[in-house]
């Protein structure tokens, strides 16, 4: 399928044919009069789901690149300075291995898939988590201090607001302990930046923060005051201040929230046991995952985890087996299963990775370095077929065997089981079309 061309650049299709040729052959019509662009049509709806089942997608994000030959693809055949001290452990699926630091996801191998020929070229932290949030390539460096927010590409979250909305009172797109690196909207605007939680839900005193008015205001003076505001709204508007439109966006989504039962009852993690909050672990990552399940019950569409702390250059495997898979190990099974319990698992897409994989080697400071030519992805729920392994990596996990999966591949998969054409496009500020992808195509065997 041909891509939309931004800029000078001519873009081509998968087989070679350019967007020009393409729409000079489609005029003169093909296969008994069906058009190339109609065909194209046809091919890409036949690759979509009979009815999308996805509501709502936890996005659990690893950043710092978790290693994945220590976790979901082990290479118990290599030498040791490739496969690491850690040892295989048969799933629930026969034949399907991962390493032993992750035998709670070993048990629960049937409600997942292991996607392991992930791969794209970019190997920088904030670059690398820009390009998987967005599908597209950034034009800052990484390291740059402080980091660029997209502010021309909208995120995936910003697009599943866009286009599905929000289900109730909360927020269309959350993300939380704080906000996600390449996650903003571009240029959808404040409508659809995320609602960002900036705040730990493993501590005692967790609350979302201004959620709560002052008790010396009254829901009489909140109402006063939004009235005011309202005015004062107006006749900003009323002078064209694009600043005013903005904040007013912003303005609404605080008084909806603060006005909202809803909305507090799904923020107060407090109302759960001892025992859910256990099953998580009580850790960030646990955590936020057992909070993004309660969001998404309360209607949220798209709930971006940002879980730090996996950029293991020096002396990686304590902290490995001690505090990094250990605890995503248990969240992710205990979201995982509390989903399936709640029967919302299949109306809940449910991925987890980080921006790359490690490298094959181990180096001389006993830690693996940056390394995005292979990583594996995790998926559950939402309408894909679970059990699964699709694709593969080399003897050294070092690059995929088989067909690799792209960046803009991940992206339209997405999409597509959230109900929404990856193909289609909105004018952007300089009034070209971008497309909601950049290209790719649903990963095959998923659904």
């Amino acid at each position: 399928m041909f891509k939309i061309s931004l800029g000078n650049r001519e873009s081509s299709a998968c087989d070679g044919i350019s967007r020009r040729h393409s729409l000079r052959m489609g005029a003169c019509g093909l296969i008994g009069g069906l058009t190339l662009p109609r065909l194209l049509e046809l091919h890409a709806k036949a690759a979509l789901p009979a009815s999308p089942k996805a509501k709502s997608c936890i996005f659990l994000f690893l950043e710092g690149g978790p290693p994945h030959q220590d976790m979901w693809d082990p290479k118990p055949e290599a030498p040791l300075e490739i496969r690491g001290p850690f040892k295989p452990i048969q799933t629930k699926i026969p034949g399907t291995y991962v390493t032993n630091q992750l035998p709670l996801c070993a048990g629960l191998a049937d409600k997942y898939t292991i996607v392991r020929s992930h791969s794209h070229r970019d190997n920088g932290h904030s670059t690398g988590y820009h390009y998987v949030m967005t599908g597209r390539k950034p034009t800052f460096a990484d390291g740059d201090n402080p980091v660029p927010n997209n502010v021309f590409y909208p995120s995936i979250g910003s697009i599943v607001s866009r286009e599905r909305g929000s289900r109730g009172e909360l927020p269309a797109y959350i993300n939380l302990p704080h906000p996600m690196a390449g996650g903003g909207p571009g240029f959808y605007g404040a409508e659809h930046a995320p609602f960002v939680i900036e705040a730990d839900p493993t501590q005692p005193d967790f609350e979302v923060k201004d959620l709560r008015p002052g008790k010396q205001l009254s829901q009489k003076r909140l109402s006063l005051r939004k009235k005011l505001l309202t005015g004062i709204d107006e006749m900003e508007r009323a002078r064209n201040s694009g600043q005013a439109k903005v904040m007013s966006t912003y303005y609404e989504k605080a008084f909806n929230l603060i006005a909202s039962t809803d909305a507090k009852k799904a923020f107060d993690i407090h109302s759960e046991s001892d025992s859910t909050r256990d099953a998580y672990g009580r850790t960030q990552i646990g955590q936020c995952s057992l909070l993004a399940r309660r969001l998404v019950e309360g209607g949220c569409r798209f709930v971006g985890v940002d879980a730090p702390g996996w950029d293991v250059h020096f002396n990686c495997f304590p902290s490995l087996q001690t505090d990094l898979i250990p605890y995503a190990d248990r969240a992710f099974s205990a979201l995982v299963s509390d989903l399936d319990q709640r029967n919302m698992l299949d109306e809940t897409l449910v991925i987890m990775m980080g921006e790359m994989g490690r490298t094959p080697r181990v180096n001389a400071k006993a830690g693996r370095d940056h390394w995005s030519m292979a990583q594996t992805i995790i998926f559950a729920g939402g309408g894909i077929k679970p059990g699964q392994v699709i694709g593969a990596t080399d003897k050294h996990a070092a690059a995929p065997s088989t067909e690799p999966i792209g960046v803009n591949d991940l992206l339209y998969t997405i999409s597509t089981l959230m109900g929404i054409d990856p193909e289609k496009t909105y004018l952007g500020p300089l009034g070209r079309p971008v497309p909601i992808v950049n290209g790719g195509k649903m990963i095959r065997g998923l659904v």
